[in-house]
């Protein structure tokens, strides 16, 4: 099961775990995985799950807590492009085995469907920093998604000149 919003992200997970031999179930809000788990037959259910955590307006710890309520056999895995302590931690509490940060590649993801103990010895630097560019445009990318891509709220918001913005949006275009 994939809990994606993005259209072409999902498209190219599904594609690739299908190859990898994995039937694979795409929907997009919580509503449809709502009405995709009624689906399942009594005491059937998805072997893996792979939730986006922001998904539109809406938070994908929903869908944990749904997947989890139907089968406590799922193995789910979180995707965010927007991660924190706070929402990993609720995430493992609502049942997500793991937690990974976008951008993160079918290997990744399966790896983290396999890893479903704890591993006490693991690196405490296992991920790179991102840079502060980086931090500073993720940070702009969720504003302006916040306020529909209306360049002179997100300005008013960050605290900017709306030209400094549009400025800093023509060095790296929004996808």
């Amino acid at each position: 099961m994939i809990v994606e919003d993005d259209a072409d992200l999902a498209r190219t997970l599904k594609r690739s775990f299908e190859r990898r031999g994995y039937s694979v179930t795409h929907v997009t809000s919580p509503a449809e995985l709502d009405t995709a788990i009624t689906a399942f037959a009594p005491g059937e259910a998805p072997d893996y799950a792979l939730v986006d955590l922001k998904l539109g307006t809406e938070s994908g710890l929903g869908c944990v807590r749904s997947l989890t309520g139907h089968s406590s056999n799922t193995v789910i895995v979180v995707l965010t492009g927007y991660a924190s302590i706070a929402t990993a931690v609720e995430a493992i509490k609502l049942g997500a085995s793991n937690y990974l940060p976008k951008p993160a590649n079918s290997d990744e993801i399966e790896a983290a469907f396999g890893k479903t103990e704890a591993d006490a010895n693991v690196s405490l630097a296992a991920q790179p920093t991102r840079s502060v560019k980086t931090l500073e445009w993720e940070h702009i990318h969720e504003t302006l998604a916040a306020t529909g891509f209306n360049i002179s709220e997100t300005a008013r918001r960050l605290g900017m000149h709306r030209r400094t913005l549009a400025r800093k949006l023509e060095k790296r275009r929004i996808k």
